[in-house]
């Protein structure tokens, strides 16, 4: 018989608040196009972005997460002192250690809170989201603080027609605290190593810095390989987050998928034949692929601007470098 004390967590984990930080420049079509042979209408039109932000030289990754974390915990009703666990999902925090969790923490004045990084790309603000609601359950936190935040600014290629268009900068956060009732449902994530290589870094930064190449690093992808698995798997990964809440599209207020491309959000809707209804997130338009940045800062946008409610059923989904996914069901803050 074992001898160690069962966890003392709570019933149930819900997230309680969300705040969201866009860099002040605005960056639209016409800038990328000083850099690549394409035309605004082409743009639009492959992935309907007409905008996106990029970031300053002080709007660092730190300091894009403590804006977006202070607006979160201020929504949440609670107080930094109270976080006992920060997770950052980012790949674009070029310091291998320590982890920018650690920084953060300090800054926005936690008291000796967990925190950790973790990479796990455009999934990253559904890995995060997993791992706080199992730390409230266990009872090792009793409010976890989730960042997605990136700078792809820094790793774009502005001379690749296929991604010099897609990437944006920002912060997405939200607290995640105790609940009565569930307000996360399960987690259905996973990864498909074998297409690794279909959204990827372009060379290791040790080449670049040995000299073999004269370039800095950037992410490039298959852009058509990555748009079949999108459309097609990531859909029947939405649908097994619904069954494995126990409701269907249409008990669904909002769906916020990843913001990579507005040809795959409005494919999704059409393959989960979402109702008329259902919100759907097209934040991709003026603020572009953020990666684990996206899915937070899309759910703050729709609640800020009325089109989603506190109380709302919403369908999350993250997919992307990995290949790596994640899609769960929440109660919108």
């Amino acid at each position: 018989m074992s001898k160690i004390k069962p966890s003392q967590g709570a019933p149930y984990a819900r997230i309680m608040g969300v705040g969201g930080y866009r860099p002040t420049r605005v960056v639209p079509n016409e800038v990328i196009l000083e850099t690549i042979d394409s035309s605004d209408e082409w743009i639009r039109s492959r992935s309907g972005i007409a905008t996106r932000h990029w970031a300053s030289p002080e709007e660092t990754v730190t300091a894009m997460s403590v804006e977006a974390s202070g607006k979160a915990i201020a929504d949440a009703g609670i107080t930094p002192e109270q976080i006992g666990g920060v997770i950052v999902s980012t790949v674009s925090h070029f310091k291998q250690t320590p982890a920018v969790a650690t920084e953060i923490a300090d800054r926005i004045g936690a008291v000796k809170p967990a925190a950790f990084d973790i990479s796990a790309g455009c999934a990253g603000f559904g890995y995060g989201l997993t791992l706080a609601k199992g730390m409230i359950v266990e009872g090792s936190a009793e409010y976890v603080l989730v960042i997605g935040v990136e700078r792809l600014s820094d790793l774009t290629d502005l001379e690749d027609r296929a991604t010099a268009f897609l990437f944006g900068d920002g912060a997405g956060a939200v607290v995640v605290g105790p609940a009565k009732e569930p307000g996360i449902g399960p987690t259905v994530w996973g990864s498909e190593g074998d297409k690794s290589e279909t959204i990827k870094q372009t060379v290791p930064w040790t080449d670049y810095r040995e000299g073999s190449v004269d370039k800095f690093p950037a992410i490039t992808q298959e852009g058509q390989a990555v748009f079949r698995w999108a459309v097609f798997e990531m859909a029947k990964v939405a649908q097994q987050a619904l069954d494995a809440a126990g409701i269907s599209s249409a008990d669904l207020d909002v769906f916020i998928p990843h913001q990579a491309n507005m040809r795959i959000i409005d494919s999704m809707v059409k393959t989960l034949k979402l109702p008329d209804h259902v919100t759907v997130a097209r934040d991709v338009e003026t603020t572009g692929n953020t990666s684990a940045a996206s899915i937070p800062l899309a759910m703050e946008r729709l609640l800020a601007t009325g089109q989603a409610k506190s109380g709302d059923t919403a369908l999350v989904i993250g997919f992307g470098a990995g290949l790596v996914y994640a899609a769960t069901v929440v109660t919108l803050p």
